[in-house]
């Protein structure tokens, strides 16, 4: 018995091996004692960078579109400028799953790097646009090339001891919800400088003649040092025995041993129903998430004529810049109680039952002016972002759960396609239907923008039915 117990201790004893990156992350996480703040930062500012050109362009989108000449009418400019804003999405939802392939095969660091790479150059390609479809070449591109969220994910888990997962994921949550924020602040801040700021930028000059460079350029830059600074992230992957990849851990036992021998095809994820439906609840609610982002912006900048609020792009900068704030407060304090109080699927639940009457007001709030308008705008905006943010920092959290490390990889490709298609569908339908809204101001039923924003309260109320059982399945929450 002494001799089995001595066989198990050396079994449950971790093997490192050399030359192998992975190892040497578990290695490191065995004598971690302090708290990570330099991954945490590491992991933060990577998906900062993805994120910010991601909606960056609503809100000068509707003018960069007016300038294309390509819609006959006014109420025409968010039906074509819907296209746009799905280019990205639908050029991330045909690679989402290969990247995550290679991720898990070739290492995340690789995939991490291109993603950043991706950014710099087509971003800012966008930025120089001059016709219509070089815009929504240079945004498919800048999403079938970048494949860095779902293997970020799966990169924290492996990169952070057990206690501090799920700070980790929490982490990629936060920076990605902030990244759209400060994105299309920073769109709206910088976008038609000469206008903006006639002291400082002539309209001969290079801003000038490419009214919407600017805030991409801000952002380029930003993912070159992201790049450069990437170089320096350890590898999670193992690599052993000639080339060999593990995902797994280095821990040499009998559970391990169990897992190698497990099926980490896409059939066996696919028939994995905890996971499954833990997708399907963050695409539909991905879903609502970019199509409302694109549809503020563009409500925003509408006349007031077609119900909108008649903003500027700096406006729409600075209730978004607020917004952010507020957002960075939330999830850094109050978020993590909320948590503890009531679970990652409750303060889902409860955060999409709040979104809905919020919505409804929306075209409430355009009816206001002055103070009492700002005020009660920023307000909104600030309490639909928190609650967005905190939707998806549950189904994070869920999805990661439902699956063994080998497959996170693979498993964020497929969350990542799903999720893409559905952000597709999002600014594509949420242009065209603002459009129709707009269009329709004398309706009896629901008139003008009353219409889009019932429909994302469908949208959102669908996604709070779905988070219940026997559709939502999970051993973890």
């Amino acid at each position: 018995m002494a001799i089995d117990n001595g066989l198990k201790d050396e079994l449950l004893e971790p093997v490192y091996h050399e030359n192998c990156p992975g190892c040497k992350v578990d290695r490191d996480k065995r004598m971690q004692t302090g708290f990570p703040f330099k991954d945490l930062i590491f992991v933060w500012v990577v998906v900062l960078c993805v994120a910010l050109p991601i909606s960056s362009l609503f809100p000068f989108l509707y003018f960069m579109v007016r300038d294309f000449n390509i819609a006959e009418k006014e109420e025409d400019i968010s039906y074509y400028a819907g296209f746009v804003g799905s280019a990205y999405m639908i050029g991330r939802a045909l690679t989402s799953v290969f990247w995550g392939v290679v991720a898990d095969r070739y290492g995340r660091k690789p995939v991490i790097i291109l993603g950043t790479s991706t950014v710099v150059i087509f971003n800012t390609l966008f930025g120089f646009s001059v016709n219509y479809w070089m815009a929504i070449i240079t945004r498919f591109l800048l999403g079938f090339l970048n494949g860095l969220l779902g293997p970020i994910k799966a990169y924290a888990l492996e990169l952070f001891r057990d206690e501090y997962q799920a700070l980790g994921l929490s982490a990629i949550s936060t920076s990605w919800g902030i990244g759209l924020i400060i994105g299309p602040a920073l769109g709206g801040y910088l976008a038609q400088p000469a206008e903006n700021f006639p002291g400082l930028v002539s309209p001969d000059s290079l801003f000038g003649r490419f009214p919407y460079l600017l805030p991409c350029l801000c952002i380029s830059v930003f993912a070159l040092f992201v790049t450069i600074g990437a170089i320096w992230l350890p590898e999670t992957l193992h690599f052993h025995k000639k080339n060999e990849l593990e995902s797994a851990s280095c821990v040499i036992d009998a559970e391990d041993k169990t897992d190698e021998k497990k099926d980490s095809s896409l059939i066996s994820l696919l028939k994995n129903w905890p996971l499954m439906s833990s997708i399907i609840v963050y695409c539909v609610f991905s879903l609502h998430d970019m199509t409302y982002t694109e549809v503020f912006s563009l409500w925003a900048v509408s006349p007031k004529s077609l119900g909108g609020l008649n903003y500027t792009t700096e406006d729409v900068g600075t209730v978004l810049s607020i917004t952010g704030v507020g957002l960075l407060l939330f999830q850094t304090s109050l978020y993590p109680m909320a948590q503890r109080m009531f679970g990652p699927i409750g303060v889902a639940r409860i955060s999409g039952v709040l979104s809905i009457p919020l919505l409804t007001s929306y075209p409430y709030i355009a009816l206001l002016s002055g103070f009492m308008l700002t005020f009660t705008l920023n307000l909104a905006s600030i309490v639909k972002n928190v609650l967005s943010v905190s939707i998806i920092t549950g189904t994070f959290m869920l999805q990661n759960k439902a699956v063994d490390q080998h497959q996170r990889g693979a498993a964020n490709g497929i969350a990542m396609t799903l999720q893409s298609i559905c952000k597709a569908i999002g600014p594509a339908c949420g242009g065209a239907l603002l459009s129709w809204s707009q269009k329709r101001q004398n309706a009896t039923f629901l008139p003008g923008d009353q219409m889009i924003f019932f429909f994302l309260n469908v949208i959102e109320g669908i996604g709070v039915l779905l988070t219940f059982k026997p559709f939502l399945i999970t051993n973890h929450y």
